[in-house]
């Protein structure tokens, strides 16, 4: 599905030079595809054209717009559904110049499933647990329904720390319904004031409060943000610690090295030629 940008949107332009497809637009300004110029779908706010959104499928594994929008407003827009081979051709027809292979970068992949997320299977989140149904306020469309999902962890464990760990894309909320009382999980960066998602086991419609946000928000990004300073901590003290340990030896093979040549210049092997001294030097 293409993504949009919600009424959410601050201007900020973060997302405009991060598309791949030259998608983005500023508010009221023409969208331009094979020369030809086009209204402006948004007069306000930033705004993607679909026909030229590949959900950066051949590009990278993720959404760029939504990795660097500060307020998470690029979301996928539940009306749109389209699959990976779509976008795929898409981002061919847009880029001639380039040769994109069948297993190019994909957020689909990273996700765990071929097909792009449409009424049926809820895709699986970095932690393994499917995902519920998002949809703008007021947005039409039916919920998703997928199997019972696994409880969701809200921290990934320390073993398997890595730089994923502080991409809030990989980021899952634990939410429990409702109305079945089942737990389900929210991508971290969808997960704002006013949007809809559903269950995807009875469909049931859970809607996080501006106090509900803000509250995750801090946990999230406190308890992320933390470890991520100290692992900023540990890795510049490992990198000192190996620049002191490799300018102790240079200083020690240096050392070593003028010891052998002191070594070298005060040797005196057997058999070497010496200049006769006292009374044998006289008959000599």
């Amino acid at each position: 599905m293409a993504t949009i940008i919600t009424s959410d949107c601050i201007n900020c332009g973060a997302c405009e030079p991060e598309c791949p497809n030259t998608a983005i637009y500023a508010g009221a300004m023409p969208w331009e595809l094979n020369g030809g110029s086009n209204p402006a779908i948004a007069q306000d706010i930033f705004y993607i054209v679909p026909s030229k959104c590949t959900e950066c499928v051949g590009f990278y594994d993720h959404e760029a717009c939504a990795a660097v929008c500060p307020v998470d407003c690029c979301i996928p827009d539940p009306n749109n559904p389209e699959t990976e081979a779509v976008l795929l051709d898409r981002a061919r027809a847009l880029h001639p110049e380039l040769t994109l292979a069948d297993d190019a970068p994909s957020r689909f992949r990273k996700e765990g499933g071929d097909a792009a997320p449409a009424p049926g299977p809820a895709p699986a989140t970095a932690n393994g647990a499917p995902t519920a149904t998002a949809a703008a306020p007021g947005a039409a469309g039916a919920p998703a329904i997928a199997p019972k999902p696994q409880p969701v962890a809200a921290a990934t464990p320390a073993s398997a720390a890595s730089v994923e760990e502080y991409d809030p894309a990989t980021w899952a909320v634990p939410v429990e319904c409702k109305d079945c009382n089942e737990p389900f999980s929210i991508p971290y960066r969808h997960f704002q004031a006013g949007v809809v998602f559903y269950c995807p086991n009875c469909s049931g419609s859970f809607v996080p409060n501006s106090r509900l946000c803000r509250n995750v928000r801090e946990a999230f990004e406190g308890f992320y943000g933390r470890r991520r300073r100290e692992r900023e901590r540990l890795e510049a003290r490992r990198a000192k610690e190996l620049a002191d340990f490799e300018a102790r030896e240079a200083a020690e093979a240096e050392a070593f090295a003028k010891e052998l040549q002191a070594m070298a210049q005060a040797a005196k092997p057997a058999g070497k030629m010496v200049k006769p001294k006292g009374l044998a030097a006289m008959f000599s």
